[in-house]
């Protein structure tokens, strides 16, 4: 899939010339309070005040992220040009510190998931160009491995693109309760919860009016 990218960057690129660096965005909640709380991580020694693209506005912004082996490995980000869902895991350190205030004292459970990647110049260790986005999503599940004497533990953290949300189905039933909630004088179903326990002559026959079962749509025009 083409990506957009600076031209500082595509000058870095082709000179060969350049280190590549991951940063980890995750805005999580104050289990307490329910206020929002991002957090920065990223793959590298020591803390840093990193310029990144803002996925959302195309702005670049200055964020914190801290170091230190906070952020060990990330899996492959594919790069596809559909709304097919992606998952990506993360792997974070288990004896840090910092990664246990914001898994453990924090809520991440469907927190919002920013990952961007910035090309370094190994001569100045400054960042080419703002680092760009690569992945926006949600955090779908969290395992924290505490090991035994001897045994590696670790943060496993699971996130889906936020095309998942394109997925969902709409909660809103055909109901009068909801008709009125888009127009007051909609009664197109006011009816609808009692008609098919309805008894109607017809004729000699009184009964329940059959329902007609829903045809499959061919092609989504039938």
């Amino acid at each position: 899939m083409p990506r957009n990218m600076t031209a500082a960057n595509v000058a870095a690129l082709q000179e060969r010339r350049l280190v590549a660096r991951d940063f980890l965005w995750i805005v999580a909640r104050d289990r307490t309070t329910g206020e929002l709380v991002p957090d920065g991580t990223w793959s590298d020694w020591g803390d840093v005040a990193a310029q990144v693209i803002n996925p959302d506005t195309g702005l670049t912004e200055t964020r914190n992220f801290y170091g230190s082996g906070t952020l060990i490995q990330m899996s492959d980000i594919p790069l596809v040009k559909n709304l097919s869902v992606q998952n990506i895991t993360i792997q974070m350190s288990q004896i840090d510190d910092h990664v246990q205030q914001l898994v453990r004292d924090y809520d991440i459970r469907q927190a919002r998931v920013e990952v961007y990647r910035g090309l370094f110049d190994p001569d100045t260790r400054q960042m080419v160009a703002p680092a760009e986005n690569r992945f926006v999503g949600f955090a779908d599940n969290l395992v924290i491995e505490t090991p035994s004497e001897n045994e590696t533990g670790g943060v496993s953290l699971t996130c889906v693109s936020h095309t998942q949300e394109m997925t969902r189905a709409n909660a809103e039933t055909r109901s009068h309760e909801t008709q009125v909630l888009r127009n007051v004088g909609d009664a197109f179903y006011k009816d609808a919860a009692t008609t098919p326990t309805w008894k109607i002559w017809w004729g000699s026959q009184k009964g329940v009016v059959p329902t007609q079962k829903k045809r499959k749509k061919f092609l989504g025009i039938f």
